[in-house]
């Protein structure tokens, strides 16, 4: 049993009779009394696929992790996995919010409306979306700026593929997902002008066969590298088995994939998830909005592969550092979408527009698929 050691004692002067009780129950329990400020904050995680070993629900689990570590006693986790965007996200969330827990991280893109009407029925709880456009009191969205990697990892392709041509196997087609091929595609042909990226959509976040299925195409279509958004290793497995180049995404996959990755775009999310937890403890946590990237540490690269060459390893350096100075900007210069037309004469692409993104680049293979 906790008690309050402060109101204790104002309750000691005030009213000698329930200090005593409050004593004689203390005594009974063998339990000490522990400040109000002691106590853990409980968090929770709402994740859309298996933890697995690798993979986009892995890196937040890893977050979760680091937290717990940076934080110590002060906190208390738990999370769910393999939770279906919609109905079923809302109704773990409504759980979460009802047994109790102050902080709950939901960390996919078709949790936000569902956390929007949980956040309204309990506005004494904090929210964390990931990816969302949308805030409330009492709810925040994060994101990652994925695509300084993407353009990264796409020039590294440029760099090494002998085809010319990467496969690229997309999730979802929103924003988040659009930016991330466009800037895979600036990047390679910012090292191959004629370079193709042909793209795979699944339509979903997680399925293995799916993912395998379409990235075999991909191959059988000229790719010799290949990377992608979606949520199970399946990809860097068939990579590995195919002989192909990989670009991995969202976790290192190199205990995956030893021979084919060259490196992987990673997401760290540990020092985040402990400021966020710390601010909501101390009461300090308001709802605005966050975009980290390779600047802050939230994106790095895994390290690159043996086969890499030093020259095009010191190039991709040079540009990340490039990138993380702000003197690289990967949505910059001249950008011309698939039918020709010009979306950026000059300059470099504002935030908002970003956020927006609906058109895929010159040199990008396949459309944009229908919107779920």
């Amino acid at each position: 049993m906790y008690k309050n050691l402060p109101g204790a004692r104002r309750a000691l002067l005030s009213c000698v009779w329930s200090c005593t009780l409050s004593a004689a129950v203390l005594a009974l329990s063998g339990t000490p009394a522990v400040a109000a400020d002691a106590l853990p904050i409980k968090v929770a995680f709402v994740y859309v696929s298996p933890v697995g070993s690798a993979g986009w629900t892995y890196q937040h689990n890893m977050g979760r992790l680091d937290m717990e570590r940076r934080l110590g006693a002060a906190v208390q986790t738990t999370y769910v996995e393999n939770v279906a965007e919609g109905p079923d996200s809302e109704r773990v969330m409504r759980d979460l919010a009802a047994q109790g827990y102050q902080l709950i991280f939901a960390t996919s893109f078709g949790y936000l409306e569902p956390a929007l009407r949980v956040a309204q029925d309990y506005p004494q709880v904090r929210f964390e979306h990931m990816g969302g456009y949308k805030t409330a009191p009492n709810l925040n969205v994060y994101n990652a700026r994925f695509h300084e990697g993407r353009w990264l990892a796409g020039y590294m392709a440029g760099k090494m593929s002998r085809t010319g041509v990467s496969g690229y196997v997309a999730g979802f087609p929103i924003p988040e997902v659009v930016q991330g091929i466009n800037a895979y595609t600036l990047g390679m042909r910012a090292a191959n002008p004629k370079a193709q990226v042909k793209v795979s959509w699944l339509n979903t976040w997680f399925d293995p066969a799916r993912e395998r299925e379409a990235a075999l195409a991909l191959i059988a279509q000229g790719a010799d590298t290949l990377t992608h958004h979606s949520g199970s290793t399946a990809i860097p497995q068939l990579a590995e088995e195919k002989g192909v180049m990989l670009l991995g995404y969202q976790s290192d996959m190199s205990h995956i994939a030893p021979t084919a990755q060259l490196t992987s775009v990673t997401h760290v999310w540990g020092e985040r998830y402990a400021k966020v937890a710390s601010d909501v403890r101390a009461g300090r946590w308001k709802p605005q909005p966050y975009s980290g990237g390779l600047r802050d540490g939230v994106i790095k690269l895994a390290p690159f592969n043996k086969k890499v060459p030093a020259d095009v390893a010191h190039q991709v350096r040079e540009r990340e550092r490039a990138i993380a100075m702000g003197k690289l900007q990967p949505f910059s210069g001249r950008i011309v979408d698939q039918s020709g037309r010009v979306r950026q004469a000059s300059g470099t692409m504002k935030e908002e527009a970003l956020a927006k993104m609906d058109f895929l680049v010159d040199g990008v293979v396949g459309g944009i698929a229908s919107k779920p």
